[in-house]
């Protein structure tokens, strides 16, 4: 179900599958089938996973509750175990993300990159700044998508879902470039067999090769950093959350509400600037 009608990365399925596994050694020694497991063997495997962190905690739950809504789906039990469970409490973090200014030095460090690497460097930062796509999206990005004059490109994102992106003209531009020198391909970023795209891998040297060049600690860049990037920049300069959320490919609005952090700085901001007796400290 999850391959065939969800599209579900093979990251998931692969953590899913380890998820599932536990639990089912877990409720085999308590005598029970998984799919048949008593609402007390949910609680007490949820009540051993105290070593685990409430990230990894939730994720397991997670997976037990899609289990289960898929078990009474296929009409194997009736009634669903995990309904009244509560997800183990997270603290909420801030995403990283850098200034302009840094965002200024990284594409200049990426166009002072020699040769080829350059040019990969220049396309993939202007990209991913530009229209804030994952890196697997990024990677899977076909060069049909970008060759034209459209102003929006199409991106096939999570469970297989479409989405489309305006471009920029600076990103089409770096890409176009990448294109006309790298060999042969179907895809915008290929790897060292052209006949298939890079890897994260081969990507993450790149970014690593970047950062050093504009004088940015390594360990402060990735891609996903530079996809949070974009989207608190954006609040910053005025978009709204619905529309960041469309861009971002986000399926519900509670994802994207994590860069409201961006919002309230701003508002107060504004409340400093503008407000009679707002001229005190923000």
């Amino acid at each position: 179900m999850l391959v065939a009608e969800r599209g579900s990365a093979r990251n998931t399925l692969l953590a899913y599958g380890r998820d599932l596994a536990d639990f089912g050694a877990f409720a085999a020694a308590r005598g029970e089938r998984p799919a048949g497991a008593s609402r007390s063997t949910l609680i007490a495997y949820m009540g051993g996973l105290d070593g685990l962190s409430p990230r990894s905690a939730a994720r397991r739950l997670s997976c037990l509750r899609q289990f289960f809504r898929f078990v009474i789906k296929e009409g194997v039990r009736a009634d669903d175990p995990t309904q009244t469970l509560e997800s183990p409490r997270q603290g909420r973090s801030l995403p990283r993300f850098l200034s302009e200014a840094e965002i200024e030095a990284l594409l200049a460090g990426a166009s002072a990159l020699p040769g080829l690497r350059g040019l990969q460097a220049r396309a993939a930062f202007e990209l991913l700044y530009a229209t804030g796509l994952r890196i697997s999206e990024l990677l899977a990005l076909p060069r049909a998508a970008v060759v034209g004059s459209a102003p929006l490109v199409s991106v096939r994102g999570k469970g297989g879902k479409e989405r489309l992106v305006p471009l920029s003209r600076d990103a089409r531009e770096a890409a176009v470039a990448l294109i006309a020198a790298a060999p042969a391909s179907k895809w915008v970023f290929p790897g060292r067999d052209a006949r298939r795209a890079m890897t994260r891998q081969g990507f993450d040297r790149i970014v690593r090769e970047t950062a050093l060049q504009a004088g940015i600690d390594p360990g402060r860049l990735s891609p996903h950093v530079l996809r949070h990037s974009f989207a608190s920049h954006m609040l910053a300069r005025g978009a709204d959350l619905r529309s960041l959320q469309v861009l971002l490919g986000h399926a519900d609005i509670a994802t994207t509400q994590i860069y409201t952090h961006v919002l309230h700085e701003r508002l107060a901001e504004l409340v400093h600037a503008h407000h009679p007796l707002g001229r005190g400290e923000a």
